[in-house]
């Protein structure tokens, strides 16, 4: 399993920069099928022309902890490519953070940058990820963008699977809405890609990037409309089939079967909402394929959202409710409690509604009404001592014989313990190679903020991990003393594929000991983002080891890019 370095490769960060293979000389790393000459994402790879002879052949060599204008502070190094490179940043005045693209000023493309940052801020929709800032100082030009740390990328909503109809139509329909809007002022993107759109936790879609990705590529078209709206039917049909209508793999979805061309969505997956498999064809259309149903392609964002718009509309699903347990209620009839009613009736159960008496209204009526009611009082009270009273003897003449069999069923055979939580005292990784993933996270795995995380690297193979390479990942706790650990439960960041992890009884903290020489205690493996591990028999143990062998395709986020990795929030251990 090859790692993916986040500080020398192109890792997709928050701020639109999607991965690509660029720092390898070959036509396919780079993403370009040979035979049609399309990049992997459906457009046309850039041009020598457009690259205008000779970027700079590196970025920037800046580092964590460096000061843009007093003010930005530089974080982490999320992509660097091509000649520029893109850090999550710290606002120090406004106390956010930010993203930041930075670029030499004679880089061939850093005019071009910035006239489109400028635009792009210009623009002011909220549809898009902010332009805050665009700057050339002391010999750099940087763009400084909104950060959405809560937003999820959609090739992170991909890799969970297709979307329910209405989530897909919700998803083209505000997407096709703000690029019109965008082409409008004069705007394009050209870089529509699963990386380039963001859901927030309002279900809303922002797309980053706007002219500024394409920019920073030196990325050009003739037809911007038409580009964009190829690239919204591609998202289209990505979010109904979970492929990408391309013969190129690409953004951790598998492309369509080679030589078979375009073929309509509900022939690549069962199920899929008709209406809108024909709106996605209508905007590939584009690329030579046949609009179904004889309709006419969409060649601009405004006619997709036309279409859209004049579609049925796609419901969201019904929530599913569970009715309530009807309550019995238990009543009285006056006179007859706990006497039959009838011939076959039982015990009587049924409220019979007696009309009261008519108020008494004389001065004596007053009186025997107060003193009937002091005498239900007394009666109540020495009822209710008589009943406790009862209740005492009958506990203490029991406590004696029910002392000895609290822990014994009635055959005589123990009776099984319930599991109690351990407490976690210390934690530290473990790399017997060498090679750490995020020492400073380890603490943030039992911290119970379910916020923070421990995360893994990212590696180009998977799910499994190469014994050759690296054979694992994990982190070895202490629960405080020798105890019986009977299992755990784990809270993942990614689903998806397979995550595999197997506790090991360790003799200390330390990685020195190699896991072929440990106990197993149990093991298992999940598809979502938690997992429970259970043993067959409770071992005891004071240090455990958690041990990470498969990890799955997880889309680029604020952490990585995407490829297969692995992030924990929360770790419990039972006994």
């Amino acid at each position: 399993m090859a790692e993916r370095s986040t500080a020398a490769v192109d890792v997709a960060d928050n701020g639109g920069d999607e991965p690509l293979a660029a720092e390898t000389a070959q036509a396919t790393a780079d993403g370009v099928d040979t035979q049609n000459g399309r990049a992997a994402d459906g457009t046309m790879p850039e041009t020598d022309g457009d690259r205008r002879n000779a970027a700079p052949a590196a970025a920037p060599e800046l580092h964590s902890g460096h000061k843009l204008a007093r003010r930005y502070r530089l974080e982490e190094c999320v992509t660097r490519l091509d000649g520029f490179s893109s850090w999550r940043a710290m606002d120090e005045k406004l106390r956010r953070a930010v993203g930041v693209h930075l670029l030499p000023a004679d880089h061939a493309r850093a005019r071009a940058v910035l006239a489109a940052a400028r635009s792009s801020a210009l623009l002011g929709d909220p549809r898009f990820v902010q332009v805050l800032d665009a700057v050339e100082e002391n010999d750099l030009v940087y763009v400084v963008h909104e950060w959405l740390p809560d937003a999820t990328e959609l090739t992170a909503v991909l890799a969970a699977g297709p979307m329910e109809p209405h989530e897909a139509y919700q998803l083209v329909s505000q997407v096709s809405q703000a690029m019109a809007a965008a082409h409008r002022e004069g705007l394009a993107h050209l870089r529509l890609t699963p990386s380039a759109i963001l859901r927030t936790s309002t279900g809303q879609y922002r797309i980053r990037g706007l002219a500024v990705n394409a920019a920073l590529r030196g990325i050009t078209s003739e037809t911007p409309q038409r580009s964009d709206t190829e690239a919204i039917g591609a998202l289209l049909y990505a979010s109904l089939t979970q492929r990408w209508p391309y013969e190129s793999d690409a953004y951790g979805l598998t492309g369509l079967p080679k030589g078979v061309g375009l073929i309509a969505p509900d022939q690549v997956r069962a199920g899929v909402h008709r209406g809108l498999g024909e709106l996605a064809m209508r905007a590939l259309a584009n690329d030579g394929a046949t609009a179904s149903r004889q309709e006419p392609a969409c060649t601009t964002p405004e006619e997709l959202s036309k279409a859209v718009a004049a579609m049925p509309r796609i419901r969201p699903p019904e929530p599913t409710f569970t009715a309530p347990p009807e309550y019995q209620h238990t009543t009285y009839q006056q006179g007859s409690y706990g006497r039959p009613q009838g011939p076959g009736m039982p015990t009587a159960q049924v409220l019979t509604v007696v009309p009261p008496p008519p108020p008494l209204q004389s001065r004596t009526g007053r009186v025997l009404k107060w003193g009937v009611a002091a005498l239900l009082i007394a009666a109540l009270g020495l009822g209710s001592w008589q009943l406790a009273d009862t209740l005492l003897n009958r506990n203490n003449q029991g406590s004696t014989s029910g002392s000895q069999t609290t822990h014994e069923k009635t055959d005589g055979t123990p009776e099984k313990k319930e599991p109690v939580q351990l407490g976690i005292t210390d934690a530290r990784e473990y790399y017997p190679d060498g090679t750490a993933q995020d020492q400073a996270g380890v603490k943030n795995t039992f911290d119970k903020d379910v916020t923070t995380f421990w995360k893994t690297r990212s590696y180009y193979d998977g799910p499994e991990m190469k014994a050759d390479f690296k054979a694992g990942v994990g982190i070895v706790y202490d629960v405080g003393s020798e105890q019986d650990v009977s299992g755990a439960s784990v809270a993942l960041k990614y689903a998806g594929n397979h995550t595999t992890i197997t506790l090991y009884r360790a003799p200390s903290l330390s990685s020195s000991t190699p896991v072929s020489a440990m106990q197993k205690i149990a093991g298992n493996k999940t598809s979502t983002s938690t997992l429970a591990l259970t043993a067959e028999t409770p071992v005891k143990a004071r240090f455990v080891l958690l041990w990470i062998t498969a990890m799955p395709e997880a889309g680029s986020d604020a952490f990585s890019g995407g490829t297969f990795k692995q992030a924990i929030s929360d770790v419990k251990f039972t006994g």
